[in-house]
C-alpha cells in the first residue's frame, strides 16, 4: 500500500493531513510532517499536495553517502536516522520536493505510507492504493 493524492483540486489548504502526520510521531507542530500542502500560486490556483510517490529507483537513496536511506522492495524508502549525517543530499535529489526536513533533529522526514493522514483529510484528497 502507498499514499496517493487522488484529486489535489479538492484540497482547500487546511493542513489537517500535515498535522495528523506529525501527530503520528507524537509531535504537536509540523516538524515531523511527511506531507506538504503549498499554495499553487494564489487563491485562484488552489494548492499543491506533496508526498513521496514511492519511486522504484529513488534518487534520494543514490545520493546518500551513509546509506541512511535505502529503497523499499515495492517502492519508497526507509530511513535509518542513526546513519544520517544531515547532509541534505536527499532533499536536493528529490525531483518532487517530497523529502521534508526536521530542523530540530537536522534529519530528513519522508512518508512511510502508513495512511494515517488519509482519515484526517476532510475533502478526500488522499487515499491508500496498492
Amino acid at each position: 500500500m502507498r499514499l496517493s493524492i487522488c484529486d489535489a483540486n479538492l484540497c482547500v489548504g487546511c493542513q489537517c493531513c500535515m498535522f495528523a502526520c506529525s501527530r503520528r510521531s507524537g509531535n504537536a507542530g509540523l516538524a515531523e510532517s511527511c506531507i506538504g500542502v503549498k499554495s499553487a500560486g494564489g487563491i485562484s490556483n488552489g494548492f499543491k499536495v506533496v508526498s513521496c510517490r514511492s519511486c522504484t529507483d529513488p534518487p534520494c537513496t543514490r545520493v546518500c553517502p551513509t546509506k541512511a536511506l535505502v529503497p523499499k522492495e515495492k517502492g519508497g524508502v526507509k530511513l535509518d536516522k542513526t546513519k544520517c549525517i544531515g547532509c541534505k543530499n536527499c532533499v536536493q535529489a528529490c525531483i518532487i520536493d517530497a523529502v521534508f526536513w526536521n530542523h530540530e533533529e537536522n534529519k530528513p522526514v519522508i512518508c512511510v505510507h502508513c495512511g494515517y493522514c488519509v482519515k484526517f483529510c476532510p475533502h478526500k484528497v488522499l487515499e491508500m492504493i496498492n
